[in-house]
């Protein structure tokens, strides 16, 4: 084994304390959250702040698990949501979103991959300068689009606009392009369709990029917050994020439910994210081979 002199040492050692700072410093903000989740109201002011809990509590999930009517919490002074109502709102547009987006995007990207036609890079290339326009300044002309159509306060005014995007038809298009073209062309002389090429052989080889696709919209969409509470006027229609919003009032606020209720929205993007990211790693991978 090859000796490695005290410098290199010193180095290896500054780096690996740099990482773990780092580590301490994005992580701290999800510990603090997760114990105040489990903290009473007393236990959250106290002035000695408080890592572990000394008496941690399931208080906070057992009330934002359970169901009030509007009214009748009115009626108490009291604040809270219906969280099923909106964990299942959340749910549908979270799903729906990457997988009509990944079905449009996949197709955009195969026709400018695998196909010529005029125009094709200049257009491309408009495409592509259109990810420098900042989302809010389309909001009003998307919003004035949907009020015309009658589609504000529905989920299809959630997920219309999200339906495709130019990011996701970029990364696929890199990825089509490392897709040799005899395979391809052997398809087509078996006598297979266009479409069929597309669905049958072009997409099964994409999985890893629509894989990370797939996870980058879903966590877009689950932690999306303005564009939810421009779209829905109706409590009943608010994802989760509009919904634990309005646990801060104008003169109180529900820490230990936020914290709790934050907890919840956090625990499915780990999850997803710790079984895709292989595809992650794979797909940035081969994205890079081609220009």
């Amino acid at each position: 084994m090859k000796n490695l002199d005290i410098g290199e040492i010193i180095r290896r050692w500054q780096v690996h304390i740099f990482l773990i700072l780092g580590l301490v410093i994005t992580m701290l903000p999800f510990i603090w959250m997760l114990s105040t989740s489990f903290k009473s109201k007393e236990a959250i002011f106290t002035k000695t702040p408080q890592i572990i809990p000394k008496k941690p509590t399931l208080e906070n999930y057992l009330r934002i698990f359970h169901i009030e009517p509007e009214e009748v919490r009115r009626e108490k002074g009291a604040i809270g949501i219906n969280f099923w109502r909106s964990f299942l709102n959340s749910v549908i547009v979270a799903f729906t979103i990457p997988i009509i987006s990944l079905f449009f995007n996949s197709l955009a990207a195969f026709a400018f991959a695998k196909y010529n036609f005029a125009g094709k890079d200049k257009i491309f290339t408009l495409l592509l300068a259109t990810m420098m326009i900042p989302g809010q300044m389309t909001m009003i002309p998307v919003f004035l689009l949907l009020k015309y159509l009658g589609l504000l306060n529905s989920y299809l005014g959630l997920i219309l606009p999200a339906a495709a995007n130019v990011y996701g038809i970029f990364l696929i298009r890199q990825f089509m392009l490392t897709i040799p073209e005899d395979l391809i062309d052997a398809a087509r002389i078996d006598g297979c369709s266009d479409f069929m090429i597309f669905w049958k052989i072009v997409l099964p080889l994409c999985k890893p990029v629509l894989a990370t696709l797939a996870m980058f919209s879903f966590m877009g969409t689950w932690n999306d917050f303005l564009w939810p509470l421009i779209v829905m006027t109706s409590e009943r229609k608010y994802t989760l994020t509009v919904a634990l919003a309005n646990l801060s009032g104008e003169y109180t606020t529900e820490y230990g439910l936020l914290m709790a209720g934050a907890v919840i929205v956090v625990l499915p993007i780990i999850i997803i994210y710790l079984f895709a990211q292989r595809y992650i790693i794979e797909s940035f991978a081969h994205t890079g081979l081609k220009g």
